[in-house]
């Protein structure tokens, strides 16, 4: 399939690589800055252009991975697209708002933490949608050759999944942040906590969360709780977050235990 990537960012690069691999053919890769659409275009074999209005007629498939801002806005400066299907990989964005550029329109989101300088390609699940049974039989044809795990979602189901990908990843990246700040300042080891925080997340292949939770929390340990929130007293922000969290899993483990 003839494949033409618009945007130059981290998806754009890893779903570019991802296409490359599974041998269709990128024809050409369009971004508004010149030497980034260039060296992309080399990295994926294909022609690039930094002008929207000399995007190429010929591929089968254009793939709109830019900013959730610029993609409502891209009706004003992306022109209409006659051939082809046009497809965005937003999480949180309408397909509706390729509707005024393409006959055939739909959505191609990746569900994964995509950077543009990883070396070894992750799994990622496709979620897609498409304006008509037609585009989405497409979609889906193509989805299924990058990705052994293809979902249909509407725009609302997509958008909760997107809110449920931003909790269980961007949320849990920001305490281990936290975390590791905590490490570097007391001189502690991060690299400790790895096998333990591999362990949590492996589990989760076999059994439901619900049943894996551990910690003083679960066991409404008062004592170990307030030495945990003393150690923390000089880190505001993962006091609060130990406090709030230890709160609300009290709350949902024990909510039964007073009626």
């Amino acid at each position: 399939m003839k494949v033409a990537i618009i945007g130059t960012g981290n998806v754009a690069h890893v779903l570019g690589r991802k296409i490359l691999q599974c041998e269709h053919q990128i024809v050409q890769v369009a971004g508004r800055n010149r030497s980034d659409a260039e060296q992309l275009g080399l990295l994926l074999r294909a022609a690039s252009t930094d002008s929207f209005q000399d995007i190429t007629c010929d591929a089968d498939i254009y793939i709109v991975a830019v900013s959730d801002a610029a993609l409502t806005e891209a009706h004003w400066w992306l022109p209409r697209l006659v051939k082809g299907i046009v497809v965005h990989t937003a999480g949180a964005v309408s397909k509706k708002v390729l509707c005024r550029i393409a006959e055939k329109y739909g959505v191609l989101y990746p569900l994964q933490s995509l950077r543009s300088h990883i070396t070894d390609l992750p799994e990622i699940p496709l979620i897609i949608d498409g304006d008509s049974h037609e585009t989405l039989n497409h979609i889906r044809a193509f989805a299924a050759s990058l990705s052994g795990m293809v979902r249909e979602a509407d725009d609302e189901t997509r958008l909760k999944i997107h809110t449920g990908a931003v909790i269980a990843n961007n949320f849990s990246n920001y305490l281990f942040t936290l975390v590791q700040d905590f490490c570097v300042n007391e001189n502690l080891d991060f690299s400790l906590l790895m096998p333990l925080i591999k362990e949590t997340v492996g589990r989760l292949e076999h059994h439901p969360a619900s049943i894996l939770q551990t910690g003083p929390a679960i066991r409404n340990d008062e004592l170990t709780i307030a030495v945990h929130l003393d150690i923390l007293k000089t880190y505001p922000e993962l006091k609060a977050l130990y406090g709030t969290l230890t709160e609300q899993i009290i709350r949902h483990y024990h909510r039964h235990e007073n009626r």
